[in-house]
C-alpha cells in the first residue's frame, strides 16, 4: 500500500466516524480511556503505574495500547478515547486536515536528534560543505516528518532539490541502501537513523534543527469537545505529565524510574535508556514559548500538510492550524 493510500484511507475514515459519531461520547460514567505506545518509554508511564494520575483526578482511567497515531485519531473520533499520549504531528495533521475536531494540549516528547539525514561518508561532506549535495542521490520517506525536515535543511543549505535524484523509500530500505553504497544520502527515524549514521554523518544536530524550526515532536491531543467539557480535569491530567517529566529530569530518580518505565513499555532496561536518551521531554514554561505551542508548533504543521499535499498524499491543508492548538489545560496545570 502506498503512503498516498495509507494517508487518503485514513483521512476518509476519520471523516467517516467524524460525521457519524462525533468527536466525543459524552457521559463517560465517571471513568476515560487514555491512548498511549508500546515501546516507546516515557516518564508518565512511572505515573501511570504507581497510579499518581488516578489519585490526582479522582477518575478511573483505562489505558489502552494503540500501534499507530492514526488508530489514535480514530478511536478520539469514535468517542471511544479521551486522550492520547504522544500521538504523532503526522498523523494528528492528517485527521485535522480531514475535519476531525481534534486538540493538541501539550507536547510529550521532542526527539530531534531520532529524526534526520545522513550523508554517505565517503562524501566527506559536513555543514561546510553542504552545498556538494547538489545533484546527488538521496533517499526520503516522502510526505512524512522526515520530508519535511530533508526539504528545510536543503532550503537552509541552498541546495536545489530538483537538482537531485530523490527516491522514495522508507528508512529502513534507506539505511539498507546507504550501507551498500547506492546512495549518497538517507533520511529516517528510530533504529534506521542509528544503523545510518554507521555509514555517515548527519549535516545538523537535533538542537540546530530546532533553531531552524524543524521540530520533530509527539503531542497530547484530545476531541475539542472533551477540552471543553472536561477542561479541569485535563488540566489535572497534564500536571502530573509534568510532574514525572520533572522526577526524570532529576538523575537521582533514574534508578527507580527505569525499571518501572522499561517494564509497562515492554522492553528491557538498556533499550529503554538508550531510547530515552534521545528524548526531550519540554517543561511547561518551555512548552508555552513561541518555538513550541506559542506559534512553532502550528506553523511546523502547516509545514507538515503543505508537504503531504504536495507529495499527493492529502487532498488539502487547512489555511491554518491555529485552532487545532489549545493551550487553556496547560496554563490552568502551570497553576496548580
Amino acid at each position: 500500500m502506498t503512503l498516498k493510500s495509507k494517508l487518503m484511507g485514513a483521512a476518509a475514515g476519520v471523516a467517516m466516524l467524524v460525521g457519524t459519531h462525533g468527536a466525543f461520547a459524552a457521559g463517560h460514567g465517571g471513568e476515560i480511556t487514555v491512548a498511549y505506545f508500546l515501546e516507546w518509554p516515557m516518564p508518565f508511564q512511572f505515573a501511570k503505574v504507581e497510579g499518581m494520575y488516578e489519585e490526582v483526578m479522582g477518575t478511573k482511567i483505562n489505558w489502552v495500547s494503540f500501534d499507530t497515531g492514526t488508530a489514535m485519531s480514530a478511536a478520539m473520533a469514535s468517542g471511544d478515547v479521551q486522550i492520547s499520549v504522544s500521538q504523532g504531528v503526522p498523523p494528528f495533521v492528517v485527521a485535522a486536515s480531514a475535519g476531525q475536531d481534534i486538540q493538541i494540549v501539550d507536547v510529550a516528547v521532542s526527539y530531534s536528534d531520532n529524526d534526520n539525514c545522513v550523508v554517505a561518508s565517503g562524501l566527506e561532506i559536513d555543514k561546510g560543505s553542504a552545498a556538494e549535495l547538489s545533484g546527488k542521490k538521496v533517499a526520503v520517506p516522502l510526505g512524512t516528518a522526515a520530508h519535511y525536515g530533508f526539504l528545510n535543511q536543503m532550503n537552509h543549505f541552498g541546495v536545489d532539490v530538483a537538482s537531485m535524484e530523490v527516491v522514495d523509500m522508507a528508512p529502513a530500505e534507506g539505511a539498507a541502501a546507504l550501507a551498500q553504497g547506492s546512495l549518497d544520502m538517507a533520511c529516517g527515524w528510530g533504529g534506521a537513523l542509528r544503523r545510518m549514521k554507521e555509514h555517515g554523518n548527519v549535516l545538523l544536530t537535533g538542537a540546530e534543527k530546532e533553531e531552524l524550526g524543524i521540530l520533530v515532536f509527539d503531542v497530547t491531543s484530545a476531541p475539542a469537545a472533551f477540552v471543553a467539557e472536561e477542561s479541569e480535569l485535563l488540566a489535572k491530567f497534564l500536571k502530573v505529565t509534568a510532574d514525572a517529566n520533572a522526577m526524570w529530569a532529576d538523575p537521582a530518580n533514574r534508578d527507580k524510574m527505569l525499571p518501572v518505565i522499561a517494564k509497562d513499555a515492554g522492553m528491557d532496561e538498556e533499550a529503554t535508556a538508550a531510547t530515552i536518551d534521545t528524548f526531550v521531554f519540554p517543561t511547561v514554561e518551555d512548552q508555552m514559548d513561541a518555538k513550541w505551542l506559542g506559534g512553532g508548533a502550528q506553523s511546523f504543521m502547516k509545514g507538515v500538510a503543505d508537504v503531504f499535499v504536495g507529495a499527493g498524499a492529502m487532498d488539502a491543508a487547512l489555511d491554518t492550524y491555529e485552532n487545532t492548538v489549545n493551550t487553556g489545560p496547560l496554563e490552568a496545570a502551570k497553576g496548580m
